[in-house]
């Protein structure tokens, strides 16, 4: 989680809302992003699916099986639809997501009786480090 606060605070430097994610197998990072949909104008370059991207990419299949997703806030419906796609054994995630948030906050797209594959989810870790580093962000912008 740590990987993906620096990440997150990578996104910061960039004037993007700061949300870093990191996808480990094995111990071993595999993908990492933060976000970038400002800075790519593309709605859907979220820290979570460029995480997934690059995973997928270095691994060579759009499945993932057996990998762990680290994000430094709660995925939204969008992310939390490409974890189960891509078959994220595991979600890892930071910060609660009050407004947006899809898998405790707002909805829970991992458990809708739709979906065809299952992700192990532990929120709050580091949780007050991620909600800080958003707070800071957005406090900064309304200055």
């Amino acid at each position: 989680m740590m990987v993906a606060l620096q990440l997150a605070k990578r996104a910061a430097g960039h004037d993007e809302v700061p949300v870093g994610a990191v996808l480990v197998l094995d111990d071993q990072a595999v993908g990492e992003g933060y976000n970038c949909t400002i800075t790519d104008s593309d709605p859907t370059a979220h820290a979570e699916i460029a995480a997934l991207r690059d995973g997928a990419s270095k691994l060579g299949n759009y499945r993932l099986p057996g990998t762990t997703l680290y994000a430094t806030v709660e995925p939204c419906t969008m992310c939390a639809g490409a974890i189960v796609h891509a078959r994220v054994a595991r979600l890892v995630y930071g910060a609660g997501e009050p407004k947006a948030g899809a898998v405790s906050s707002r909805t829970n797209v991992l458990d809708h009786p739709a979906m065809n594959h299952r992700v192990q989810v532990t929120g709050g870790v580091l949780g007050e480090q991620c909600a800080s580093v958003i707070s800071a962000f957005f406090k900064e912008k309304r200055l």
